[in-house]
């Protein structure tokens, strides 16, 4: 049994401890320097708790001492602590984060490092560009590569037609700093926020413009290869034109505490969520210019025994345990295989058909 330490006791780290806890392959100990948040953690006999603050480097080295890996699920301007006290450590680390600094940190960590560190194992980065990286396989030679994600709500019910389904500081993070695109074959930045689009999918309307972090590690990986690519976060309709509002015309994009405050009190969460993702590659096949897409929503459901919201349910680190992935230095999710993942026991939400033949069941 692999013992584990997932930092961060919120809702996604609190689902991903109890799936770990579930599959009874792992010895789960999560750690938040909120003991009120460390009480909310689901109780089961593989699980424990301890109060530790990430600054201390002493106290989370010492709860890091001979564990298997460490899951980060902290705030992304903790996270590079993290990273470090694996390093020290010699742990396997994974984390979640969409902040391109502390990935760039994390892949300074990894050179030459006798463990694995492999950053952004969410939803996007992460899932999405194991399925970009596999459609781009089936190219002779690339033009273009178009990554769509959205975690949104079943039910948007405000002006926002918004809810919170994840971090917060997180949300406020890549709406915000700069983001990565290639154009014309080159690596750039472009502003966040903008660059607005709308698409439809199963006859619903949606908008998508630029956050930053979507592209993760893929964008370095597929530069030169591909003439344009670009990561847009999808939402409704009207969000853009209302958040855009706050940041600029309010300024609180320079007063982020004020933002995340309204956020937390005047947007519900909510378990009744959806994740849509929207992936399109085109280029050159046998001579013919083709297009593929990767189309697909996943719901909430029952996960480990418990409701969970469909951005809470997944992750890789079965596939770091079984040896399917490099035991040492740094590990993007390129190097992950589409078929790996959905083959895994946490990556079969993913896999439409699976889940299909789930429910027949």
């Amino acid at each position: 049994m692999k013992e584990i330490v997932v930092i961060g006791a919120g809702k996604i780290g609190g689902a991903i401890a109890l799936m770990l806890a579930e599959t009874g392959d792992y010895k789960v100990v999560v750690t938040d320097r909120d003991e009120k948040q460390l009480a909310k953690v689901d109780r089961h006999p593989a699980i424990s708790t301890a109060a530790v603050d990430i600054t201390d480097s002493a106290a989370l080295g010492a709860v890091l001492e001979g564990k298997f890996a460490v899951l980060s699920a902290a705030p992304f301007n903790l996270t590079g602590k993290v990273a470090e006290a694996a390093f020290e450590a010699s742990v396997h680390y994974l984390d979640l984060t969409e902040d391109v600094a502390t990935t760039k940190k994390v892949k300074e960590l990894a050179n030459g490092a006798d463990v694995a560190f492999i950053p952004q194992c969410g939803l996007a980065p992460g899932f999405i560009s194991i399925v970009a990286n596999e459609l781009a396989t089936r190219f002779d030679t690339l033009d273009s590569v178009r990554m769509r994600v959205g975690a949104l709500p079943q039910y948007p019910s405000n002006a926002l037609n918004y809810n919170l389904t994840w971090s917060t500081d997180g949300l406020i993070n890549e709406y915000i700093e700069p983001c990565e695109a290639v154009v014309e074959g080159k690596l750039i930045t472009v502003p966040a926020m903008e660059e607005r689009e709308e698409f439809s999918l199963d006859g619903v309307i949606y908008e998508a413009f630029n956050t930053s972090g979507g592209l993760g590690t893929l964008a370095k990986s597929l530069e030169g290869r591909v003439r344009t690519m670009n990561y847009r976060t999808i939402r409704y309709p009207g969000h853009q034109a209302i958040i855009k509002a706050l940041l600029n015309d309010l300024n609180l994009k320079n007063r982020r505490d004020v933002l995340k405050d309204l956020f937390e009190n005047a947007l519900p969460a909510t378990m009744q969520d959806v994740v849509v993702i929207f992936v399109t590659v085109c280029g050159w096949r046998d001579g013919r210019y083709m297009q593929e897409t990767y189309a697909n929503k996943i719901y909430a459901g029952v996960v480990a025994g418990k409701k969970m919201s469909a951005i809470q349910i997944t992750t890789v680190l079965d596939l770091l345990a079984d040896g399917k992935l490099p035991q040492k230095g740094f590990v993007r999710q390129e190097e992950i295989t589409l078929a790996d993942f959905l083959n895994s026991r946490f990556g079969r939400v993913y896999d439409p058909e699976a889940m299909r033949l789930k429910q027949a069941m």
